[in-house]
């Protein structure tokens, strides 16, 4: 089964490197391109000021964070729940950066050791959308994910907002199992396996509404009918 893991931080400035640190993280679990319901999400204590720019962002005030816990007490927690999965994350270098911070405090090894890998939706989203906005409002806005509530930023929410797009952004790019009837380095073609009998699956009417508003967005996006 694919076990991925939508991910997103806030923190008290913006480079790690000038020793700004991670006060929330929130972890939204997606198993065979469905949410599960299964979620991560704790505030930290930062043990340092957060800055007025950041606090503008998110809200979490110094006072707010005083008496929650230190991410060496919830480390292990954390890195369980993410083991062995995709990390799905909106500019990932951001927050893996600054969580490979906070691991390195505690003498952790870096992210990747604990992860099936990390897709940047960012990235994504520009190699969809050259020379757009590919913020998470404006894809918000792009796949019909609806943000009224997003306020400020904030982890938690911004991981289902994300979960949210990443499967509408990814729709129909699911991998096709493939047969191979002979080897590409000797020669051989990639055939598809025929089936012995052919199964015509029918669309529920929920399904068939999906395409529709499916089709809708696509229209509006490229501006001209779709007919499929």
């Amino acid at each position: 089964m694919t076990r991925q893991i939508v991910l997103d931080t806030e923190t008290t400035g913006l480079s790690h490197e000038q020793g700004h640190r991670v006060i929330e993280i929130g972890a939204v679990e997606i198993l065979n391109r469905h949410t599960t319901g299964r979620h991560y999400h704790v505030y930290l204590n930062p043990d340092r000021e957060v800055d007025a720019g950041a606090l503008e962002v998110h809200g979490l005030s110094n006072e707010f964070l005083s008496d929650k816990p230190r991410f060496a007490s919830v480390a292990m927690e954390f890195l369980a729940f993410i083991q062995d999965a995709e990390l799905i994350i909106h500019n990932a270098p951001f927050d893996v950066g600054f969580l490979n911070a906070e691991l390195a405090r505690i003498q952790q090894a870096a992210l990747k050791s604990h992860c099936a890998g990390v897709l940047d939706t960012l990235k994504l989203a520009k190699e969809l959308h050259p020379g757009q906005k590919n913020n998470l409002d404006a894809l918000c806005r792009r796949y019909d994910v609806d943000n009224s509530g997003r306020a400020y930023h904030g982890a938690l929410l911004d991981a289902q907002l994300l979960a949210e797009v990443y499967l509408s952004m990814t729709r129909g790019q699911d991998s096709l199992a493939i047969d191979l009837g002979g080897s590409p380095a000797a020669g051989g073609v990639a055939t598809l396996a025929r089936p012995e009998v052919l199964i015509i699956l029918q669309p529920s009417p929920d399904e068939l509404a999906a395409h529709g508003a499916y089709l809708e967005g696509l229209a509006k996006e490229s501006g001209q009918a779709v007919d499929w």
